[in-house]
């Protein structure tokens, strides 16, 4: 069957179950309670300190066929996973599903655990590296779920996610299980994609290479949602949180994409008092932040508030009083990390406050303006950040399709072409953002707005910055790199691209060797 964007579905699927298919951004609505994990007591004289991992499989215990939760705060520099993995395998468990909010090159060996059957299933919303690049290739029986952040968060508030077991990296513990992000030798600062697993999941394991006197303060995840806590020599390496660009581009191209879309906001009437955005850490995003900052200067104006991965350059922006507060879910770099445990104004926050769609408000609902990056994009802002020019895995959402809905203006920021290819295409391969949330593309030759947004075109187009169709900026790239040929890919599906709510935008299918 088609869903709303026209995108080919099946309606069941082995391994995945019966198949919802994507009816717009704001057409599903939440018929179910939410769950609740298992209701447990402890006695006065009880410890909660466990020798080692193995203790904790066997006092559990951890079977064949459970779901095993992780979260992903420090991006390629995690020690967690591979660890609590080894120790399933030791112990001759099969059948694992491996819950974790974001798969990275660390997690390479992941894929002999699925080879000697330890793990059967993967559920998360980003993946890149030789993980990425098996999932592409089929090496999973069953489909892999991509979810986005605030879906993920919906999936386990909801139900749909059961979560058995969450081990949880603690950079910072005490005896009885109060952790956080912020202290210890390594801080990742927000523990953010954590706390719906700590909140739902079964049991919660607090694995930490540092441990505090009781109580420890502050507290991101308590002790009354954590059963477990082992300490192990080193939980990760923070100098993995610091992953792709982090610092503004000085690439000419970019700087002239950064400076238009800055000029967007601007026509838009958004550089105002109390203004909110979220970027994310390119070097694009982090220029276009950087015009925007220059425009508020001149206009002086404060903005209220900034979210999304947080890097040093949104830090340097609120202690210069350009933001009075940052909601941060994720630290990108080690200055974020150090904000968020000496500025009050440096709030942590959950996924699911965050962008979880099925609650009474999440934070994406306050955006003004989010800038975003895209792989693809076809002439019906339908946008790809999931899969490569090749049909290989190599991202996914994240927040991307989460801000895109939330935000008042939604702007995709690109180069025409990427490594001589047309990112403009009648069709994307993958879709992970549906183009009714997006309503404007800026590239270096160009300004692309959304047909529904005539009064945005009219604001631009009198600020005389250089809009044009989407199909004249598609013509343009293909004059100057030619038509791309289409990828081929088998007729397997490899993983499930699941909207915010739930339902099913599109599918990706086993790239053609």
């Amino acid at each position: 069957m088609k869903n709303s964007i026209g995108r080919q579905v099946p309606d069941y699927l082995e391994g995945y179950g019966a198949v919802r298919p994507f009816t717009g951004a704001f057409q599903t609505f939440p018929d179910m309670l939410r769950q609740a994990p298992t209701v447990k007591m402890r006695r006065p004289a009880d410890r909660k300190i466990a020798k080692s991992l193995e203790d904790v499989f066997r006092d559990i215990p951890v079977r064949d066929g459970m779901t095993l939760s992780f979260h992903h705060h420090f991006r390629n520099g995690d020690g967690v996973v591979n660890m609590v993995l080894a120790t399933a395998a030791r112990l001759g468990i099969k059948g694992l599903t491996v819950a974790l909010s974001s798969v990275f090159p660390v997690h390479a060996p992941l894929l002999e655990h699925v080879q000697n059957g330890v793990v059967t299933g993967l559920d998360t919303n980003y993946m890149s590296g030789p993980v990425a690049d098996a999932v592409s290739r089929g090496v999973f029986s069953r489909p892999v779920i991509m979810r986005t952040h605030g879906g993920r968060a919906r999936a386990i508030e909801c139900g749909q996610l059961t979560i058995d077991v969450a081990f949880i990296a603690a950079p910072a513990a005490d005896d009885y299980g109060n952790i956080n992000g912020v202290a210890g030798p390594a801080a990742c600062g927000s523990l953010g994609y954590a706390i719906p697993d700590a909140e739902y999941a079964d049991f919660v394991v607090a694995v930490t290479d540092t441990l505090c006197e009781y109580p420890l303060s502050p507290v991101s995840i308590p002790q009354t949602r954590v059963d477990y806590v082992v300490k192990v020599d080193a939980i990760g390496d923070p100098k993995g949180i610091v992953s792709g660009s982090t610092k503004v581009t000085k690439d000419p191209v970019g700087l002239k994409i950064a400076r238009t879309a800055a000029g967007v906001i601007k026509a838009a009437g958004l550089i105002k008092e109390g203004l909110s955005f979220q970027t994310g850490a390119g070097g694009a995003s982090l220029a276009t932040a950087h015009y925007i900052g220059q425009m508020m200067e001149q206009a002086g104006v404060t903005a209220s508030f900034a979210m999304g991965g947080i890097t040093s350059y949104m830090v340097d922006m609120l202690n210069r009083g350009l933001l009075r507060k940052i909601t941060d879910v994720q630290g990108f770099d080690l200055e974020a990390v150090r904000s968020i445990g000496t500025n009050p104004n440096h709030i942590e926050v959950s996924a699911g406050t965050y962008a979880n769609p099925f609650n009474s408000g999440c934070i994406v609902n306050k955006l003004d303006t989010v800038f975003l990056g895209a792989t693809e994009i076809d002439t019906d802002f339908n946008v790809n950040v999931t899969t490569s020019s090749s049909g290989m895995i190599m991202g996914g959402s994240g927040g991307h399709s989460d801000a895109a809905a939330g935000a008042k203006l939604t702007l995709i920021v690109a180069n025409l072409l990427r490594g001589r290819l047309p990112i403009v295409k009648d069709n994307v391969l993958t879709a992970t953002t549906p183009g009714e949330t997006v309503d404007v593309l800026v590239t270096e030759r160009g300004v692309a707005i959304h047909p529904s947004r005539r009064d945005l075109w009219e604001k631009v187009t009198a600020a005389g910055l250089p809009v044009k169709d989407i199909h004249e900026l598609k013509q343009e790239a293909e004059k100057i790199a030619g038509t791309p040929q289409a990828v081929k890919t088998g007729d397997r599906i490899v993983a499930v691209v699941e909207y915010r709510d739930g339902t099913v935008i599109d599918v990706v299918r086993q790239v053609a060797e």
